[in-house]
């Protein structure tokens, strides 16, 4: 049995790259036209949401959300999540029409195909270079500017113990909100490690519940109030996290926090 399931993830692992490909091939030439132009970068978008559902779906997962508060169409916002699973920037895409960039690690860009384009459409950040650190918020900005919204898993990457619930949250994207005065949208990714963590003979298809939590709003704070609204937003993300856990092992109803 543990033979049949060690072929079930290598080929399920296989897979999951082949299916990164196949909508990027298909797609190529409009994606390519799409970033010539950084006003282009909506119409990338909603490919990029395309590619997101295609990946997930062809895995045989299947996402639930549960809103407290919409986000506002062509307003910007910090989008905050937590961070497991290599699922979650698709799952991100598939969640929102609003289109926002990611701030991502370099690592990914060395992915083939997937990283020619992860490169010139991201906000890459080299997180071991304080001049690559600073570069990050030149580029939000002027991201900002635009009209887009921003994404950042605050964590800062996956904890390499997979048994960490939340990890600590980096200053970056509250610095970026609170400078630009954008509402920040905690959302929080229940499934994703279960489904598909970073280790490589595990996961299964099924569902991925996520939380939209209420806004966090940012209009008059300064750098003196950063700290207070990080743990506030991490204290969502962690309460509904300790709500998912509880649901999961008791198969109670669910307690939707805030």
């Amino acid at each position: 049995m543990k033979g049949l399931k060690i072929v079930f993830w290598v080929l399920w692992r296989i897979w999951f790259y082949i299916l990164m490909i196949i909508p990027i091939v298909l797609m190529f030439p409009f994606l390519l036209l799409s970033i010539l132009t950084e006003s282009g970068y909506p119409y990338f978008f909603k490919m990029a949401r395309i590619w997101a559902k295609f990946v997930l779906f062809g895995m045989g997962f299947y996402y639930k959300i549960d809103k407290t508060q919409e986000m506002e169409y062509q307003k910007s916002y910090m989008i905050v999540a937590n961070h497991t699973s290599m699922t979650d920037i698709m799952l991100m895409l598939a969640l929102t029409r609003n289109p926002f960039v990611f701030v991502g690690k370099k690592e990914l860009s060395k992915i083939p195909l997937f990283g020619f384009f992860y490169k010139r459409t991201c906000i890459l950040v080299d997180r071991s270079s304080s001049k690559s650190r600073m570069e990050v918020f030149n580029r939000a900005q002027k991201r900002i500017n635009q009209g887009l919204s921003i994404c950042i898993f605050p964590e800062g990457g996956v904890p390499d113990d997979e048994s960490i619930l939340l990890d600590t949250f980096k200053d970056g994207a509250f610095r970026l909100a609170i400078e630009h005065e954008l509402p920040i949208v905690p959302i929080t990714l229940a499934d994703n490690k279960k489904r598909f963590s970073f280790t490589f003979f595990s996961g299964s298809p099924g569902i991925m519940r996520v939380k939209m939590h209420a806004h966090i709003e940012t209009f008059g704070k300064n750098g003196v109030d950063r700290k207070e609204i990080r743990e506030q937003v991490r204290e969502v993300i962690y309460t509904q996290l300790m709500s998912f856990e509880a649901t999961k092992k008791n198969k109670l109803p669910q307690n939707i926090t805030q």
